[in-house]
């Protein structure tokens, strides 16, 4: 059960109490290409980004956030280091959320300008702890960046912000290390209700980041910790939310688009299924239709996966059964098969 945080909300995206899980992604082009930045903005809402981050490394791309921001089709969340005249720009700018860690902005003063600001407009704030950046302080205390360092490190950044009387916060404490990373939520968890993005940073390439995110945050969000959550990458920002929902899909939280099921095959398969499959798979990216599709290689489990998905194929010797709704509709030729597949679909409403 996820467990009841506060509920804030970043533009018209709710984050905690009751709200699913949020899909988001940060985007990575120079803030400053406003045409580039709105493109991949727009990619990616377009396979479901429901928030999307842009960094703000100086006051050119401050400026060019509030351009951005009026034309995204989601809501916006500006990434902020060390220079508040950088988040009192985006906040003018009408920014939906900010990124940033109030111990890092300087003197108190500074600080609290951003919080008025953000007071006022009513934009959450996001404490990002981050294994790779904890104060020296605690580094020199625990030896290394422990998730008891980084627990700390995030109540000491609230303590700041609660102390100017402003609580519209939410949480992140990410390492590349899985299970650190899961012991600093588990930890906070028990010690915060303020909502939490859930990720695992610097987790890899697509292969290796899939592997890593889909263990550390499918081990959080079966734990009922997670708000909302960024897959990190090293690769195209729209993959980060592909795999996303299919980690959500996976625990059973949320169930945007295809489930896919296909056989891991072996000497019985008579078919090209790894063919098939690859081919069926890539044509069901853009459908967003909540079915589950099967594609089985033999006689042995094929049939009966086939027939409790919407919509399968079971192969054979050169040839293949096609089922919809747990009835063979047809036999038709290993060449055919992924055509006769999306007809299927297709009569469903699915394309």
């Amino acid at each position: 059960m996820k467990k009841l945080t506060r509920q804030i909300h970043i533009g018209r995206v709710a984050i905690g109490g009751d709200a699913p899980c949020s899909v988001q992604s940060m985007c990575s082009t120079d803030t400053r290409d406003i045409p580039a930045t709105i493109a991949q903005i727009t990619e990616l809402a377009e396979v479901g980004c429901e928030i999307v981050r842009c960094a703000v490394p100086d006051l050119d791309a401050a400026v060019a956030l509030a351009q951005i921001k009026q034309m995204s089709p989601i809501p916006v969340v500006a990434d902020i280091h060390f220079d508040y005249k950088l988040a009192l720009q985006v906040l003018e700018g009408g920014i939906d959320g900010l990124r940033l860690n109030p111990g890092n902005i300087g003197e108190k003063w500074k600080v609290a300008e951003i919080v008025a600001s953000a007071a006022e407009r009513k934009v959450p704030i996001r404490i990002g702890v981050n294994a790779g950046s904890l104060e020296k302080e605690l580094l020199q205390r625990y030896g290394h960046p422990s998730a008891e360092a980084m627990v700390e490190s995030a109540l000491g950044h609230i303590r700041i912000l609660e102390d100017l009387n402003y609580q519209e916060i939410k949480v992140s404490l990410k390492a590349s290390d899985v299970m650190k990373t899961v012991a600093a939520y588990r930890l906070f968890s028990e010690q915060s209700d303020y909502p939490l993005h859930i990720g695992i940073t610097e987790a890899g390439t697509l292969f290796s980041g899939t592997i890593k995110s889909s263990v550390g945050l499918g081990i959080l969000l079966a734990d009922g910790i997670g708000d909302t959550m960024r897959v990190s990458l090293t690769g195209a920002p729209k993959d980060e939310i592909r795999v996303g929902y299919d980690i959500l899909k996976a625990v059973g939280l949320r169930q945007r688009g295809v489930n896919f099921v296909s056989c891991p095959t072996c000497g019985r398969c008579q078919i090209d299924l790894i063919r098939v499959a690859e081919d069926v798979e890539k044509r069901l990216q853009g459908v967003d239709k909540q079915i589950t599709v099967a594609v089985m290689g033999c006689a042995v489990n094929g049939p009966g996966e086939a027939r409790e998905a919407d919509v399968g194929i079971a192969g054979g010797k050169g040839e293949g059964l096609v089922f919809r709704h747990g009835e063979i509709v047809r036999k038709v030729p290993e060449d055919q098969l992924a055509d006769a597949l999306m007809e299927e679909i297709s009569k469903l409403g699915g394309l």
